[in-house]
């Protein structure tokens, strides 16, 4: 997740009873990241929601706003289901975990006290920043869901003192309605953050009327943030032999601007990767011939990677061609970029390292 847009088809914390013509519009906008409340409309229409985006090629999201324990685990079951990608929300993280750890879906709980409806974050910000540790610290939780413009003191900095106390990515949720919440989001180091109200409520200075006109206005905002992101990235590695050579100046070229990311890496290509920079954070996976492509692709299908780097050789035929042809899938079926040269790898790292020194 490389600061993404998560539009949601909400206002004041419901599902609006539109949705389905608003998704339509939202697509068209070109918008992939969408979601829905776990109240406001039937359960059989928020399935046709989740079908329609996922048939779109995009990423759903159920978020949880129920107060009540019953509630809340009604909700984890529902996000089941209906099969989305990802559970936003909630406030218990123990006893949703047990439900969800045996799917797929990626579980983001709220950090803190939540009261209310719509939702507000209470408590002082040190609390804030320990409840989000202590949610990090959970195997099946994958990420949280920080309602920081529902909090009443210093925004910014409890959005970087959570961003900095977690390695888990941080989604900001809740009022988020200006270009310069956006910017101030992605200075903060979140991974994403959520816009519904606002978005139909037009609060973003667009080049037309309509729905579809603040999508796109959003997703320019997001992209010119980016370059301002402070969050790790997440960024695969991998190398034909015939092209480790390739990958090393890429990695010698690159390096400053790499420091304090995520790489991970198959394995040879890994141990190349540390032994020409041993400053960087490498995750080492098997060989490519030994499965490490198929790990690849297991974080590619779960959202867990910003990018996919993979030096390939087209000159010479490679036991592993298949598994290329599936990763380079897998990444358009999940919209997860891809380069397989050092020209495509050099524009990934502007686009998502654009900000730091190279």
């Amino acid at each position: 997740m490389a600061f993404d847009f998560i539009l949601m088809l909400t206002a004041d914390d419901r599902t609006i009873p539109d949705a389905h013509a608003r998704l339509e519009e939202a697509l068209e906008g070109g918008v992939r990241h969408i979601g829905f409340k776990d109240v406001g409309l039937p359960f059989a229409e928020l399935k046709g929601l989740a079908d329609t985006i996922r048939a779109a090629g995009g990423r759903s999201y159920l978020e949880v706003v129920s107060l009540d324990a019953e509630s809340e685990l009604a909700s984890a079951r529902a996000a089941i289901e209906l099969d989305v990608d990802c559970l936003l929300g909630g406030t218990r993280a123990g006893e949703v975990t047990q439900l969800t750890r045996q799917h797929p879906l990626r579980y983001y709980p709220f950090p803190g006290r939540i009261t209310g409806h719509p939702s507000v974050l209470e408590g002082p910000a040190e609390d804030v920043v320990d409840s989000a540790r202590r949610l990090a610290d959970l195997e099946h939780v994958h990420g949280l869901d920080l309602l920081a413009y529902r909090f009443a003191g210093d925004v910014p900095g409890l959005m970087r003192d959570v961003c900095s106390a977690v390695e888990k990515p941080v989604i900001m949720a809740g009022s988020i309605d200006s270009p310069e919440r956006i910017e101030a989001v992605a200075e903060a180091g979140a991974a994403g953050f959520t816009v519904g109200t606002a978005a139909l409520a037009g609060a973003f200075p667009a080049e037309g009327e309509g729905f579809a006109e603040q999508v796109r206005a959003i997703l320019r905002l997001a992209a010119r943030a980016r370059a301002r992101s402070t969050a790790p990235r997440r960024i695969a590695l991998a190398a034909h032999d015939t092209r480790k050579s390739h990958l090393r100046a890429w990695v010698r070229r690159h390096a400053r601007a790499l420091e304090g990311h995520a790489l991970i890496c198959t394995g040879g290509t890994g141990r190349l990767v540390t032994e020409t920079a041993p400053d960087l954070t490498v995750r080492r996976l098997q060989r490519g011939s030994h499965g490490g492509d198929q790990q690849l692709g297991a974080l590619i299908a779960t959202g867990e990677l910003d990018a996919v780097i993979f030096f390939a050789d087209p000159t010479t035929a490679h036991g592993g061609d298949a598994d290329l042809q599936a990763l380079t899938r897998l990444a358009m079926l999940h919209d997860t970029p891809v380069a397989l040269s050092a020209s495509a790898a050099d524009m990934v790292a502007a686009a998502l390292l654009g900000g730091r020194d190279a």
